[in-house]
């Protein structure tokens, strides 16, 4: 990503939630072959200390593909995003922008097992379906389940580095932030309340 010194973001737990409330990423390798990308949900193993563990899968033949566990990888994980119009601004201001959060994490996927793989798909399952009012389950077919799990192929994703934006208009003076946020909340253009949220959590 551009080197923004200003809208970086270190905060390991702030990259963790990101990953936690979005949770389809895009799977980006360099084999052999060329480059590669791809798209599947991921879910964050939620640990207690400073490292970020993901785990996902992918489709088979998308492990050969991506060439998974022999060189190092790049999951980007997009989180709220849109457009900033300067008629949001003060007159004399006419460039416009795009606000994002955005993690770039680097590491070498470890290939699970068939059985760990199973339980992941169980869990990512599980995640989605627990706000439903007749949640399904991988366990409710567990044969059938595994047919398909076989088409599969799990990776745990330890990251080593990461590298992560959060541009929310931190370079604006308190009064056009608000009229940016009214704006993304009530607006009859460019209305995107996600990213509204975004920017009153960070501005408080």
């Amino acid at each position: 990503m551009r080197h923004t010194p200003s809208f970086v973001l270190s905060d390991v737990g702030e990259v963790k939630r990101l990953v936690r409330e979005n949770p389809w990423a895009t799977l980006v390798s360099s084999p052999g072959g060329g480059l590669v990308a791809s798209h599947y949900p991921v879910i964050l193993e939620e640990t207690a200390d400073d490292t970020i563990s993901i785990v996902s899968h992918v489709g088979r033949p998308d492990e050969q593909l991506h060439e998974l566990g022999d060189h190092e990888v790049l999951l980007i994980v997009q989180g709220p995003h849109g457009y900033i119009s300067p008629g949001w601004y003060p007159s004399d201001q006419i460039i416009p922008t795009w606000n994002h959060v955005t993690a770039h994490l680097y590491a070498t996927p470890e290939i699970l097992s068939d059985e760990e793989n199973f339980l992941v798909l169980g869990k990512l399952v599980d995640h989605f379906e627990r706000v439903m009012p007749e949640p399904s389950s991988l366990a409710l077919d567990p044969e059938g389940s595994r047919h398909v799990a076989a088409g599969t192929v799990g990776i745990r994703l330890r990251v080593t580095r990461f590298d992560a934006r959060l541009k929310l208009s931190q370079d604006k003076a308190p009064a056009v932030v608000e009229r940016i946020v009214d704006e993304l909340e009530h607006g009859e253009h460019y209305r995107n309340p996600a990213l509204a949220r975004e920017m009153r959590r960070v501005h408080g």
